[in-house]
């Protein structure tokens, strides 16, 4: 369609896009939904339950933590949607209370009956026998009495230091005598189980509920007027000055400030009477606002603990990866090698095997008397992980070893700290990236003496080198040998640990200097394709679709013409299928048993097709403040795997949902004789076909 004859927008203004926050909202109630869900085995769905659980409690820490704070702040600042911070804050509240609700009653009524009726017993003290409750009392004297510390408040006696997400009891303890009441708070011990194992007929206890029943061995010859649960979330977002000369000591000090953070959000029990909540409420500086009562248990994250019992009727037949075609073949380190250099090989996680893939690699490259330097980041890793031990090994071996350890990554900086250490005790070059720019990439660049000559060995990926995510999160990873690309990654590499500004790369797009403007041409290109009237199609994966220019030009595109898909796992800020602005786009979020986190990108303008694939998702964090890498795919069959997997998300109708103009997401199901289709299903039999495939070839 020419661009003089486009029909105008419909909608105009903050009205052209969908709030950030509420939209990750969404996101959790698509999560709570699959709890409800009952052809989900019970422990699965018991999973998704713990899991709307912590991502409410990181929502809280960070993205509310932050609306807060520009609350506070006084300027005056809009979200794409045009709503204030106080008015999403409002509308976050009023949502999070009816989700929290919903998910209290699913567990009361439906999960924990449920788990009665197989044999689990989720009770109270008062489902105890008395043997039970002897067994009980020994316990609680022998393993939880002496973990234990009250701390009342009174003269001399200061209102304790509460710490982020830890579960307390506040106690109003009163003296018979001199008829004195105080309020105490006794914390629940984090080390030790939530639920409490008691007999041999599965029956568990909260921990809270134990620690209830024996509490006036804490208190002696004083009364309990009143005990109640309470919980804190705390701010635990923080920037590290661009002026901080040491970088791993301004992140230290950073993570000493996270403890002491704001209070975000208090919840706390349902029956806590008014005066118990006034005394929190002032001993932590919280507003009315800030105040959640949950009808039931608080933190049900933990019911992971449940989840993790050797119940294998209850859960989804375990998956185990298996290994990509191509790196079945080689035995040897040096085939190995051999097999990336015939060609670019495509994994596809966790259908295929991070252990044959990428620990497969880095070992190798470790072991292989021909390589001479090992070049990696890393963002989150885990002790399972043999990337810090392979660089361990490669530096004992004197080949030149360096890993950027990004010390800011959220909620891992800590033990990215201790990792960092271990590997400059070890004799690699560990360097920590930039004050104000996160190192966002995935990429590891082997170096190897091949002949006369060195050939440079590349692997990047969408998701981080870490061993148990790994199982289950979905993502990619490509390895390769072009040229162009082993080029502009190892000029990224002297640009982290050098001091200088970054050359023009060759084949890599880069944030935060050309992803973004490398993308939009790429999205115009396909615009003017559609205009005229050749094919035109975007594909396009990410987590969070939230950056205002990237929109503009799906838009634009779509007014063009274009036919444009988006499977986007949690935030879209964009407002598909509007008349005017966006009727040729459409968007689904997939949630299943595998976290969909890939971020991909198709985009074909007539005969002319470009395949991405990296580390970065479509938000003006990732493409102005972070380091990150996407790169090319050109190997045909690895495209035709990517687009395989597209296909695969947007015919899924079972764990499905697309998004509405309105702002709504809808579960797909499917049509009157139409079979179910589950994406992650098919998609783990299409890894099982192609890896008998080769065994078969090979026999």
């Amino acid at each position: 369609m020419p661009t003089a004859e486009k029909e105008k927008a419909s909608v105009e203004g903050p009205e052209r896009f969908l709030n950030r926050e509420l939209s990750s909202l969404d996101f959790n109630s698509r999560v709570l939904e699959l709890a409800a869900d009952p052809s989900l085995p019970l422990l699965e769905r018991l999973t998704f339950c713990s899991r709307f659980s912590q991502h409410l409690d990181e929502f809280f820490a960070v993205r509310v933590s932050g609306l807060m704070g520009q609350d506070a702040s006084g300027l005056t600042v809009h979200s794409l949607d045009g709503r204030t911070p106080q008015q999403t804050l409002a509308e976050i509240r009023e949502r999070v209370l009816a989700l929290s609700a919903e998910q209290s009653s699913l567990w009361k009524r439906e999960l924990r009956p449920a788990l009665e009726k197989e044999g689990i017993l989720i009770g109270r003290i008062a489902d105890c026998s008395e043997k039970e409750l002897e067994e009980l009392a020994a316990l609680f004297d022998r393993e939880i009495y002496p973990v234990l510390t009250p701390l009342a408040v009174g003269p001399g006696q200061p209102f304790p230091y509460i710490s982020a997400l830890s579960l307390s009891l506040g106690v109003f303890v009163r003296d018979p005598k001199t008829g004195e009441e105080r309020f105490a708070r006794v914390k629940v011990p984090e080390l030790l189980p939530r639920f409490i194992s008691v007999g041999k007929r599965h029956l568990y206890l909260p921990l809270e509920h134990v620690i209830t029943y024996s509490l006036t061995s804490l208190f002696p010859k004083m009364e309990i007027s009143e005990c109640a649960p309470f919980r804190v979330t705390r701010d635990a977002d923080f920037e590290v000055s661009d002026e901080a000369d040491d970088l791993l000591e301004a992140v230290e000090l950073e993570l000493q400030r996270r403890r002491f953070g704001g209070t975000v959000r208090v919840e706390i029990s349902e029956s806590m009477s008014d005066e118990m909540l006034r005394r929190i409420k002032a001993g932590l500086g919280a507003r009315d606002d800030q105040v959640y009562r949950v009808d039931g248990l608080l933190d049900l994250a933990d019911l992971n603990q449940i989840v993790d019992l050797d119940r294998p009727d209850l859960k989804e037949e375990r998956w185990r990866g298996v290994t990509q075609p191509r790196l079945a073949v080689p035995t040897t380190d040096g085939e190995l090698f051999d097999e990336i250099k015939r060609g670019d090989i495509l994994v596809h996680l966790p259908y295929e095997s991070f252990v044959t893939s990428v620990e497969k690699f880095v070992q190798a490259a470790a072991r292989d008397p021909d390589v001479i330097a090992i070049k990696t980041t890393v963002y989150r890793t885990s002790d399972e992980s043999p990337l810090v031990p392979a660089l361990i090994e490669a530096a004992d071996a004197g080949k030149q070893t360096v890993c950027l350890v990004e010390l800011k990554a959220r909620f891992d900086e800590r033990q990215n700290i201790e990792w960092s250490r271990a590997l400059e005790r070890s004799g690699v070059h560990v360097v920590y990236g930039f004050p104000t720019l996160k190192t966002h990439a995935k990429m590891i660049l082997v170096v190897r003496r091949e002949g006369n000559g060195l050939r440079r060995y590349v692997h990047v990926g969408t998701g981080n080198y870490h061993a148990l995510t790994a199982r289950g999160y979905e993502d990619f990873g490509l390895f390769t040998t072009d040229e162009s690309i082993a080029s502009d990654v190892a000029d990224l590499f002297n640009y982290m640990t050098g001091f200088g500004r970054p050359q023009r790369f060759r084949k890599v797009l880069v944030a935060p200097f050309t992803l973004r403007t490398r993308l939009i041409e790429a999205i115009r290109s396909v615009a003017q394709v559609a205009e005229a009237g050749k094919k035109a199609l975007i594909r396009i994966k990410v987590n969070s679709l939230t950056d205002e220019k990237v929109i503009e030009a799906l838009y634009d595109a779509s007014r063009s013409g274009a036919e444009i898909e988006i499977v986007c796992r949690s935030n879209c800020s964009l407002r598909p299928g509007v008349k005017g602005l966006s009727e040729n786009i459409r968007v689904r979020s997939v949630v299943g048993r595998f976290l969909e986190h890939s971020r991909v990108f198709v985009l074909e303008a007539g005969d002319k097709t470009t395949c991405l694939l990296g580390s970065s998702d479509l938000m003006p964090r990732n493409l102005d403040h972070r380091l990150e890498v996407v790169v090319p795919v050109d190997d045909i069959r690895a495209r035709q795997r990517v687009n395989a997997m597209f296909d695969a998300l947007l015919s899924d109708n079972t764990n499905s949902w697309e998004l509405h103009g309105d702002g709504s997401w809808k579960r797909m199901k499917p049509k009157k004789g139409d079979r179910r289709v589950s994406a992650q299903g098919l998609l783990m039999r299409n890894a099982v076909a192609r890896a008998r495939r080769t065994v078969s070839r090979r026999s």
